[in-house]
Parts: structure tokens; sequence; C-alpha cells
């Protein structure tokens, strides 16, 4: 198992309820620097529910997020992306009308400081070329730098929103469903992008496709009635008779 033995994201007693319906209940979950961490579980186990507790986009009824050891239970979207901690989905609202090399460069313009001022003029833009190629190439784009967004098949649509993800920098990557509507050639592609990006970060992913799971994960959290249901690697979740009972013999999630 790869990774170091350092906790980047720990939550403790992570509990989020609606209307005396508890989505996810006392969540103790803790993910190692330098791992690809699954998150699975069958339909309303509480996994999106769980991600945008993480990402700041619901507040916990109770409970505490600590990220590189800081508390970010109540901090703001922004502020924790800023700490090195995002969702693809965050800054991946990519323009269909423009290319993809004009949207790989602003998300890293957004990622300097910039601000939505890039329509003023295009040199602003022309900086940084270099680094929004080198990231087209590595989500395997190149071919599609001149494209419009808009004309992109799905999957490769969903390579750009990781470009535009890793354009931030992250430090630690959360995917929600990277492969979810794909056929197998793209859910091959995105696997092994998922692969090569986190060479160098953390990656915690939500993922039905359970062959996925079990090519890229370190570890495997089982999430069922919004509880941790079972962990481990996948040879060990996968032969839990509550996770087979609960999860695996639905054939999906």
């Amino acid at each position: 198992m790869r990774g170091s033995d350092e906790i980047i994201l720990e939550t403790e007693d992570l509990t989020k309820e609606f209307a005396g319906f508890t989505a996810v209940g006392g969540v103790d979950l803790r993910v190692r620097r330098g791992t690809i961490h699954a998150l699975i579980g069958p339909n309303g186990a509480g996994k999106t529910t769980f991600f945008n507790l993480l990402t700041k986009f619901l507040s916990p009824t109770r409970g505490h997020i600590r990220f590189k050891g800081q508390d970010i239970t109540a901090l703001q979207p922004a502020d924790v992306a800023r700490l090195g901690l995002v969702r693809s989905f965050q800054i991946s609202a990519v323009f269909p009308h423009m290319t993809v090399l004009e949207n790989v460069r602003i998300a890293l313009q957004r990622q300097r400081g910039g601000s939505f001022d890039f329509w003023r003029s295009a040199a602003a833009l022309v900086p940084f070329n270099d680094r929004a190629r080198q990231l087209i190439d590595d989500v395997g784009l190149s071919s599609f730098t001149e494209l419009p967004a808009v004309e992109l098949p799905y999957g490769r649509k969903r390579a750009l929103e990781i470009a535009t993800t890793l354009a931030l920098d992250p430090e630690m990557l959360l995917l929600d469903e990277p492969t979810a509507g794909m056929g197998h050639e793209d859910i091959d592609r995105i696997a092994q992008l998922i692969k090569r990006v986190s060479a160098d970060r953390t990656v915690l992913m939500v993922e039905h496709n359970l062959s996925v799971v079990s090519d890229l994960s370190d570890t495997i959290t089982v999430l069922t009635r919004g509880r941790i249901l079972a962990e481990g690697d996948y040879a060990t979740v996968s032969t839990n008779p509550e996770v087979r009972e609960a999860y695996m013999g639905t054939g999906h999630a």
C-alpha cells in the first residue's frame, strides 16, 4: 500500500441531520496523504452529503473536519479550496464556447488570484499558455486544444474538468463519481488519468464502478445509511458479509 502514515484529512463524529433524518451519522474518516481513498455504498448511503460537508457546501449538525491538522469545520468553501482541498466541480464551470486552452488558462488565472476580467485583454492570458498546455497534455487533451468545450465528447469533457481543477494545484482532490455515464473506453482513460494525477497528491473519490475502485484504491470506506460499515483494501471489504449484503450484492451503488 502506497502513501505515508500521515493523515491529511480527518473527520470526527461528522453528522448531518435533516429534519430528524440522519444523512451522515457519526463518521470518523481518516485519509492518508498520497493515497487514493474511495468512498462507496448503496444509493442513499450519504456519500454526496459527506462530500458536501467536506467542501463546506453544507454545515454539519455536529462533529469536526481537519485538513492538514487544521480544523476547517467553520471555514467557507473558498477558504477550504485555498488551503488545497478542492472538489472537481467547484472550479470546473467549463465555458462551453471557449476552447480547451482558453478554459484552462482562465482556471490558471483564477488560481493566481486573477478575477473574471479576462475578456478585457487576451494578452493577459498569454503568460498562462505554457502551463495550460502542460495541463492539457497531462489529461490527454493535446489534440483537442483549440476545440470549443461544447464539442468535446463526454469523457473528454470530464478530463477538461479535471484539468481546470488541477490548475488550482490542489494537495487533495475530491472526485465525485468521475466515471459516471461513461463507456468502457472513457472509463479506462479517466481511471488512468486519476492514477497519474494521484502521483503527487491525495485523492478521495466517490465511485460506483467497482472495477475502477478495485484497480485504483489504496483504501475503501463503505458507507450505508450514513455510517461506516467497513473499511480496508478491496480484498477486505469485498469479502465482508455485511458489505456483500448491503452493497456488493446489489450490483450497483
